[in-house]
């Protein structure tokens, strides 16, 4: 099987070489860029199968290179920075990275967690629909789009994704641990209760009343699940 061309955006060049090293190691063809003007336009003329992406870089910088390619396209991301702080980690998750990785790293942890995050990528692609319907609510999986009564609801890369597994096993119940693995990454590090402020921005973001959801159920003890409208 012909593995994905990656692109690696790092201004340290001896970082790139080192990455670039092991991942050919592993099959992949790489590309490589050295500020986030460069990024963007690789990411755009050579459309890669994953982008790893430090965050401080000259000219644009990771996180509006994040931002930027996340209305363009669901190319998979994963960051890789100095920053280590769960704020910092929340923060690009939430732009819409698909796992964090902190300097100084383990290369062959690198390579490991590129091949999860294209594994999670190819089963969220998976043929299916591409619109589930909800009552007044439509989840757009192609457009990453949600709407109620017609109308665009503005949702982060991360609240959507949240949105997509549910909706996508209705009545089925979703454990908190599995929720946070399965949106931000098999070993993201992160709190449970990041899923909980999550949940209550989806509620008030799809909900006609977030006090008495409609949708977006929590199950005590346990986690949350998703209902359709003539469900519930």
């Amino acid at each position: 099987m012909i593995k994905p061309a990656i692109l690696i955006v790092d201004d340290d060049r001896k970082t790139v070489d080192l990455i670039r090293l092991y991942l050919e190691k592993d099959g992949y063809h790489v590309l490589m860029a050295y500020d986030g003007r460069q990024a963007l336009e690789l990411a755009r003329r050579s459309r890669p199968g994953l982008i790893i992406l430090d965050l401080m870089l000259p000219r644009v910088d990771g996180l509006d290179v994040c931002r930027i390619l996340r209305t363009e396209s669901k190319v998979p991301i994963v960051m890789l920075t100095a920053k280590t702080t769960e704020d910092d980690k929340l923060l690009g998750l939430d732009l819409g990275a698909d796992d964090y990785i902190t300097k100084p790293f383990s290369p062959r942890e690198l390579v490991a967690r590129v091949r999860a995050v294209l594994r999670r990528s190819a089963t969220q692609d998976e043929e299916g629909p591409t619109v589930l319907q909800f009552g007044a609510m439509e989840v757009d999986l192609v457009r990453h789009q949600a709407r109620v009564n017609g109308s665009t609801v503005h949702l982060t890369p991360k609240e959507f994704t949240l949105l997509k597994i549910m909706a996508r096993q209705p009545g089925r119940v979703f454990s908190r641990l599995e929720l946070l693995e399965r949106a931000f990454g098999f070993d993201y590090q992160g709190f449970e209760r990041t899923i909980d402020v999550h949940m209550m921005n989806l509620r008030k973001k799809i909900e006609p009343d977030p006090r008495g959801p409609r949708y977006i159920h929590t199950v005590y003890g346990i986690g949350y699940k998703f209902e359709a409208e003539e469900d519930v």
